[in-house]
């Protein structure tokens, strides 16, 4: 480990022990994902092509140092190939596509709310009984229904009659 906490680059040598030692796993493994990069260097290599034909086909690769030449032989930063019967997946900027993940996420969870919510008329159906709903009315017709915000009203309240 190098300064700092980041890895540091090892030896041909022992980059070639690790690989025969990683053979036998990676053969019997369904799904390999690799991580392994050095700040300002290319990617060690950690499988070699012959240890992605030894594996099962329909078997996956997802090697998040693609960007840095990746940690398989085979990948191809930014594409997700077959090799062998095997899907090597390639991502590059992997951090830049989780806004749209999560916004998805999101936005299918409104749009279930928004389902449950409204009857196939197109009216609005406040069923408190159904937890999901009342958990997320904060408020209905002047009256606060959520306890959470009661409770933090009421702590607001206390500390200002406190003070």
């Amino acid at each position: 480990m190098a300064e700092g906490g980041y890895a540091k680059e090892i030896s041909e040598t022992a980059q070639e022990h690790a690989r025969r030692i990683l053979t036998e796993h990676v053969a019997a493994s369904d799904i390999v994902i690799t991580t392994a990069q050095v700040p300002g260097r290319k990617a060690p290599l950690l499988m070699t092509e012959a240890m992605v034909k030894a594996m099962k086909p329909g078997s996956v690769i997802v090697d998040l140092a693609a960007s840095q030449g990746g940690n398989c032989e085979v990948t191809e930063a930014g594409k997700d190939v077959q090799k062998h019967g095997v899907t090597i997946v390639g991502p590059i900027n992997l951090p830049s596509s989780m806004p749209v993940h999560a916004s998805e996420v999101y936005s299918k969870n409104v749009l279930a709310l928004l389902k449950l919510m409204i009857t196939q008329d197109g009216e609005l159906n406040l069923d408190f009984e159904d937890e999901v709903i009342s958990g997320a009315c904060v408020t209905h017709q002047g009256e606060i229904r959520s306890q959470r915000v009661k409770d933090a009203l009421a702590s607001y309240e206390a500390s200002i009659a406190n003070s």
